[in-house]
């Protein structure tokens, strides 16, 4: 039987799935012969098959590589659920256990282990790895969430650098990186440093269909975010915000406009963090306000939405964080709000970050390439995947394509902008060039005498909020930098001369204020269910979450959303309906059969 045709019916049987996705089965197949890898799939195109399978496959015991400690062992518990022998091996045990976990290792007994890096580069487990490769039980090295090798990335994990040691160990032993996003600098980056260069690079297609794409312009964000919230009650998701002290006020906030939500960022104590972490996968309807130190490797599959209260550092971060939702592929949304302050923010993070000088520019540009997405006039999904070099249509599930904006000729109002920016000596904010278009008589427009200015009052025919769609505009363009050192002063760059020259035309979008909740979705997982089978769904999410307090346990290890539903719809009778099921394997036949067909029964 070939390797493929096994790791079809270890995906059917263990797994419960009927068939492997995009590059699923090469991957495991090119693994599972013994060849390196780097996979670059979206979060939720099933990454984790990509070694889990591999290593059922091979003699011997895989090691699982992941910065991740706090959400090893939810790994673990979902494939002890599936039959798969699995542990791990981090500071969370005592020495006893980890003693235990090493001789299970040792003995046969467990396929999979989850480690982290430092732990992995200790003597010891190095030693504990030289006796087992010497033995031919060591299957493979599996490095998730690779992008932690960049070190210009904002995941960075300084111990991922020494992991290259691996190749040079262990030779014969196969390795496979992981990660849903990086671009093409990242990529080079992990193939470089952890020694990949032999390595076959898969690379999926970074499209999140089931994701729908909205941008606001800012404008009282958090009556913004209520109204995107609208209709949303009883869902998980997050709301990523810029500091921890934003993080705390939205979060209490939330929570007392009847939205539960918990707090995360590194400012917490570790205790408070891990608990709030550990409520956020196991309870439902929760929503966690954090910084960017909270998500990555985060399995909870029924996220319903990400939201942006502030603009992320670059289109990769964006589409990382953003990938957080619908994991289960079921209907969810990513919604930002940002305004030209939060560009001006971000300017002075990487101003003042002390990286280097080519490091400084890179981040200068994707930070560009992020503003050119919110401000494009075409479809969001375009834009977003064109940065990873991939095309495609409009997607028809964005904000642009389901209310597409009027466009009109903006070359009059961008050089009376642009002149602004040069008359007032490039050393001023939006606002305050904004009042000296539109004329307004300020005691800071007198003392700076910009009220003799010929720009003064030129621009009376557009309001303050048009204009300030104006001059993220012709940011997002490339036709105005935002001053790191200047508090946000807007200046002039090269591209800008041809425009106040008339040498060349400018296309804007007319920005228009839509209502907060214009973009709402409210489809839950059983929205398009039949009254009887949307009752049976309800039943079956409450026998699940009763079964995961008993076992502590995520609720989604026991079973998905989607799977619940599709038992709803179908109404098997017998265990082998069941296992036409998806996401219903062996193990979870075994174990939960005879109550799910019971709860069926009841049902009629």
């Amino acid at each position: 039987m070939s390797t493929v045709s096994t790791a079809l019916d270890l995906l059917r049987d263990v797994f419960g799935y009927p068939a492997f996705r995009g590059a699923q089965a090469e991957i495991i197949g090119h693994v599972a012969q013994g060849g390196d890898a780097l996979v670059l799939m979206p979060t939720g195109g099933g990454k984790s098959l990509c070694y889990q399978i591999p290593a059922l496959l091979r003699p011997g015991c895989a090691v699982v590589v992941s910065p991740l400690i706090a959400l090893m062992q939810d790994q673990v518990d979902a494939l002890t659920q599936l039959g798969v022998k699995a542990a791990v091996l981090n500071s969370t045990l005592d020495r006893r256990e980890a003693q235990a976990v090493e001789q299970a290792i040792f003995s046969g007994h467990l396929d999979l282990v989850y480690i982290a890096p430092e732990r992995l580069l200790l003597d010891r487990t190095l030693a504990m790895l030289d006796a087992l490769a010497e033995a031919g039980k060591l299957a493979l090295f599996a490095i998730d969430e690779a992008h932690c090798v960049s070190q210009w990335g904002h995941d960075f994990r300084p111990e991922y650098l020494q992991l290259s040691a691996l190749h040079e160990r262990y030779p014969s032993v196969p390795r496979i990186a992981l990660t849903a996003t990086a671009d093409q600098a990242t990529r080079n980056e992990i193939l470089q440093r952890l020694g990949l260069g032999e390595a076959r690079v898969f690379l999926s297609s970074f499209d999140r269909p089931n994701i729908r794409y909205t941008v606001v312009e800012k404008d009282s964000a958090k009556q913004q975010l209520l109204g995107f919230l609208a209709g949303r009650r009883g869902q998980a998701g997050i709301v990523y915000c810029l500091s921890r002290k934003k993080v705390e006020e939205t979060a209490e906030w939330l929570s007392a406009q009847g939205y539960p939500a918990l707090p995360y960022h590194a400012g917490l104590p570790a205790a408070e963090r891990a608990a709030n972490q550990r409520r956020f996968l196991r309870e439902e309807g929760l929503t966690m306000c954090a910084t960017i130190a909270f998500g990555m490797g985060i399995d909870k599959p029924d996220v319903r939405f990400v939201a942006h209260l502030d603009l992320p550092k670059s289109i990769e971060a964006y589409y990382q964080e953003t990938g957080r939702a619908g994991r289960d592929g079921e209907p969810s949304d990513a919604w930002m709000a940002y305004g030209m302050q939060d560009v001006a923010l971000q300017h002075a993070r990487i101003a003042e970050s002390g990286a280097a000088e080519g490091q400084k520019i890179l981040e200068s540009q994707r930070l560009t390439a992020l503003l050119a997405y919110c401000e494009a006039p075409r479809c969001r999904r375009q834009v977003l995947l064109n940065y990873f070099g991939e095309a495609r249509q409009p997607c028809g599930n964005c904000d642009v394509c389901i209310d597409p904006p009027e466009l009109w000729d903006g070359t009059q109002a961008a050089q009376k902008a642009l002149s602004a920016i040069f008359r007032t000596g490039m050393r001023f904010g939006v606002s305050h060039l904004v009042d000296v278009l539109r004329g307004k008589l300020t005691e800071r427009m007198r003392q700076y005498g910009h009220d003799q200015l010929p720009t003064f009052g030129v621009g009376q025919d557009l309001d303050e909020y048009a204009w300030k769609s104006v001059f993220r505009q012709l940011a997002a363009a490339g036709l105005v930098h935002v001053d790191m050192t200047e508090h946000g002063a807007l200046q002039l760059t090269d591209a800008a001369r041809e425009v106040l020259k008339g040498q060349r035309r400018i296309q804007l979008r007319r920005t228009t204020r839509r209502k907060p909740a214009a973009t709402a979705r409210t489809r839950a997982p059983a929205s398009d269910l039949s009254a009887a089978d949307a009752t049976l769904f309800d039943t079956l999410r409450a026998w699940r979450a009763a079964t995961a307090r008993e076992q502590s346990v995520p609720a989604y290890v026991i079973l998905h959303d989607k799977t619940l539903r599709e038992l709803a719809e179908v109404r098997p009778t017998s265990h082998g309906m069941l296992a036409g099921i998806t996401g219903m394997g062996s193990a979870k036949i075994e174990h939960y059969g005879y109550e799910l067909l019971e709860l069926i029964r009841q049902a009629g």
